[in-house]
């Protein structure tokens, strides 16, 4: 640590940065992502047709055909879940669980027939989505190593903005070199450009599931039941515990034309639980309204008779809005198009800053001797890290939207081996960084993420109908978005590969001219 505080600081801010800067790459491109969450699942889905409008009756229709697939295959189910056909997913979805321990079950319908959908199986959006706070782990291991990640990038942001003393002339102070001056002014300015973003989605981001993180004032004041918490904030409707007795499920279709009469909002999805029980409950979920607050308007059924038991829409207290406001900040489901670009564009600022700060680390600790010298082990892992994640990621999501579109539609766990690809990539990308010399992996790390997004869209218009100019006369703009951004991407990276490659060129030149004269060099990554 330095001698002063702000030396103590630059010192706590280099090393925290770096500790957990690769998983908090994987987060920040992964929450990036998911910003468009809905349209990535789209692109993964092509054989569906997007935007088709479903009334009150089609949907009661619809919910009436998910009942009578979960009485036929999931009676003894504990809970259905029925999430209703829209216009970003026309489809009927079905979610059973069954009990501890027992795997749940997950199909889904045409919702006009009640047969199994004619669609690839694939994770979608979602996978991203999940991995940007569980990482593809446990839940409960992954959300803690998020939450530990998040809690020190806070601290680093925070020391970051101490150290700076020229904070804002930094941020109109841009040189292109790629020694550590040059890294630095990006690293400066990718990281102030969109400060106050980059504290919100982290601060934000923590108390998301500040429950988990700190449950005790939670325990203490309602002794481990935290349903009746959530009952009592206005979240949910009060559960109704089973009676132990047969009871016959009503037509759900007439309930969810009385839910849609009631709320003026899209009808979400149906929670039924105990189906079978006389005490059966269902409950109709609306998306949520307009705003910060991210809370989801309720009405609940008796599931025998029909009638209404309970409606839940925007009675929350204080603390409670504001938690649910903290969450729709965090998630930006408020956003219209111009703001999510918007946050899309910061969220890409963050992956720069983290990307950055951590090749940064490594150009300030190279060996102040010849170049011919070797690397220490420790400064070649932190090389081979950085390639692997700031390089690897992006290889492995292009690898994850290829599988999707390779693989045989009906192949048996087909989104398993996409999730697999996404890994393979991955690992691929960061083993051959230990071995090869520093310029060179950059070099191919980054043709590589090129040449796998440039493949993305060649390869969607070879084994579908969706190919750029069918979609641009369509009017399509999801996929045309979809195969736009691809170019671009894989054009930013072959453009840093190349740079990378003119560079190396020009240092090999210098190098031959100073062992001439007996003049040592050194090169930067």
């Amino acid at each position: 640590m330095g001698k002063t505080f702000r030396q103590s600081m630059a010192w706590l801010h280099a090393w925290s940065g770096l500790v957990v800067g690769w998983i908090l790459f994987a987060v920040f491109v992964t929450g990036t992502a998911s910003y468009y969450r809905t349209e990535i699942s789209q692109w993964m889905r092509p054989e569906l047709r997007y935007g088709r409008t479903f009334g009150s009756a089609e949907l009661a229709a619809a919910a009436d055909r998910g009942v009578s697939y979960l009485q036929a295959h999931a009676g003894g189910a504990r809970t259905w879940f029925i999430t209703l056909p829209r216009p970003e997913m026309p489809v009927l979805e079905l979610f059973w669980r069954t009990g501890p321990g027992r795997p749940p079950g997950h199909i889904l319908l045409d919702p006009d027939t009640g047969a199994l959908a004619a669609v690839r199986d694939t994770r979608g959006g979602d996978f991203l989505y999940r991995f940007h706070f569980e990482l593809s782990l446990p839940p409960l291991w992954g959300r803690w190593i998020v939450g530990i990640c998040a809690m020190i990038m806070l601290v680093a942001l925070i020391s970051g903005v101490i150290t700076h003393r020229r904070i804002f002339i930094d941020f109109f102070t841009f040189r292109r070199r790629a020694d550590q001056r040059g890294w630095l002014d990006v690293h400066n300015v990718t990281g102030v450009v969109a400060l106050p973003f980059h504290l919100m989605i982290t601060y934000t981001g923590l108390i998301t599931l500040s429950f988990m993180y700190m449950p005790w004032g939670l325990k203490a004041a309602y002794q481990g039941d935290t349903q009746r918490y959530y009952v009592e904030s206005g979240q949910i409707t009060a559960p109704r515990p089973p009676t132990g007795s047969v009871g016959t499920l009503a037509p759900v279709g007439l309930m969810v034309v009385q839910a849609t009469a009631r709320i003026a909002q899209p009808l979400e999805r149906l929670t039924i639980v105990n189906p079978r029980d006389a005490n059966s409950t269902v409950v109709a979920v609306f998306e949520e309204p307009h705003g910060l607050s991210h809370q989801h308007p309720q009405i609940a059924f008796d599931g025998t008779t029909g009638e209404i038991v309970e409606i839940r829409a925007g009675d929350l207290g204080p603390a409670t809005a504001t938690f649910t406001t903290m969450v729709g900040l965090h998630e930006a489901h408020f956003a219209g198009p111009a703001l999510r670009v918007l946050f899309f564009l910061s969220g890409l600022s963050g992956c720069a800053m983290v990307a950055t700060g951590l090749v940064l680390w490594s150009v300030a600790r190279l060996p102040k001797k010849a170049a011919a010298s070797p690397i220490p082990l420790g400064h070649r892992l932190v090389h081979a890290l950085n390639v692997g994640t700031v390089a690897g990621l992006p290889i492995a999501v292009a690898c994850y939207l290829l599988a999707n579109r390779l693989l045989p539609a009906a192949m048996p766990a087909r989104s398993d081996v996409e999730v697999q690809a996404f890994f393979a990539g991955w690992l691929l990308t960061a083993l051959p960084a230990l071995f090869l010399a520093p310029r060179r992996a950059w070099i191919i790390a980054l043709a590589t993420a090129a040449a796998g997004f440039l493949a993305v869209p060649i390869i969607d218009g070879v084994t579908t109908d969706h190919h750029l100019f069918a979609s641009l006369k369509e009017g399509d703009t999801v996929f045309v978005a979809f195969d736009t951004i691809s170019f671009c991407v894989a054009a930013g990276f072959g453009f840093a590969a190349y740079a990378l490659t003119k560079r190396r060129v020009a240092s090999g030149r210098l190098e031959k001219d100073a062992l001439r004269v007996g003049v040592g060099t050194q090169s930067s990554i």
